[in-house]
Protein backbone atom coordinates (compact mmCIF):
# COMPACT_ATOMS: atom_id res chain seq x y z
CA UNK A 1 0.00 0.00 0.00
CA UNK A 2 1.56 3.54 -1.33
CA UNK A 3 2.21 6.20 1.57
CA UNK A 4 -1.15 8.51 2.34
CA UNK A 5 -0.02 11.83 3.04
CA UNK A 6 -0.84 13.28 5.76
CA UNK A 7 -2.43 16.50 4.55
CA UNK A 8 -3.23 17.66 8.25
CA UNK A 9 0.23 17.26 9.08
CA UNK A 10 1.56 20.11 6.11
CA UNK A 11 -1.08 22.23 6.77
CA UNK A 12 0.43 22.43 10.39
CA UNK A 13 3.80 22.55 8.90
CA UNK A 14 2.90 25.65 6.72
CA UNK A 15 1.08 27.46 9.47
CA UNK A 16 4.40 26.88 12.15
CA UNK A 17 6.20 28.51 9.08
CA UNK A 18 3.95 31.06 8.73
CA UNK A 19 3.70 31.73 12.38
CA UNK A 20 7.72 32.08 12.90
CA UNK A 21 7.36 34.62 9.78
CA UNK A 22 5.23 36.79 11.16
CA UNK A 23 6.70 36.57 14.65
CA UNK A 24 10.02 37.61 12.75
CA UNK A 25 8.75 40.28 10.81
CA UNK A 26 7.07 41.49 14.03
CA UNK A 27 10.39 41.12 15.92
CA UNK A 28 12.27 43.16 13.61
CA UNK A 29 9.29 46.36 13.79
CA UNK A 30 9.80 46.38 17.18
CA UNK A 31 13.41 46.92 17.43
CA UNK A 32 13.26 49.44 14.75
CA UNK A 33 10.49 50.94 17.00
CA UNK A 34 12.90 51.06 19.97
CA UNK A 35 15.48 52.31 17.99
CA UNK A 36 13.31 55.39 16.94
CA UNK A 37 12.36 56.21 20.85
CA UNK A 38 15.91 55.95 21.62
CA UNK A 39 16.48 58.48 19.26
CA UNK A 40 13.70 60.60 19.89
CA UNK A 41 14.54 60.31 23.33
CA UNK A 42 17.92 61.35 22.93
CA UNK A 43 17.10 64.26 20.82
CA UNK A 44 14.98 65.14 23.54
CA UNK A 45 18.07 64.93 26.28
CA UNK A 46 19.80 66.88 23.80
CA UNK A 47 17.20 69.89 23.61
CA UNK A 48 16.72 69.83 27.39
CA UNK A 49 21.33 70.42 27.27
CA UNK A 50 22.12 74.20 27.71
CA UNK A 51 24.14 75.39 24.23
CA UNK A 52 27.96 75.36 24.08
CA UNK A 53 28.58 71.87 25.07
CA UNK A 54 28.09 70.22 21.98
CA UNK A 55 31.91 68.85 21.95
CA UNK A 56 31.77 67.80 17.65
CA UNK A 57 30.85 71.85 17.48
CA UNK A 58 35.05 72.34 17.96
CA UNK A 59 36.46 69.93 15.36
CA UNK A 60 38.14 71.53 13.14
CA UNK A 61 37.68 71.54 9.52
CA UNK A 62 34.59 69.85 9.83
CA UNK A 63 32.04 71.92 8.58
CA UNK A 64 34.69 72.80 5.52
CA UNK A 65 33.90 71.43 1.78
CA UNK A 66 36.45 68.79 0.71
CA UNK A 67 39.19 69.34 -1.80
CA UNK A 68 40.24 67.78 -4.58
Amino acid sequence: MPFKPNYGMQRADRARAREARRDEKQRQRQERSDQRKAIAAAGEADAAKPPGNDLTAAVPGRDEPRKG
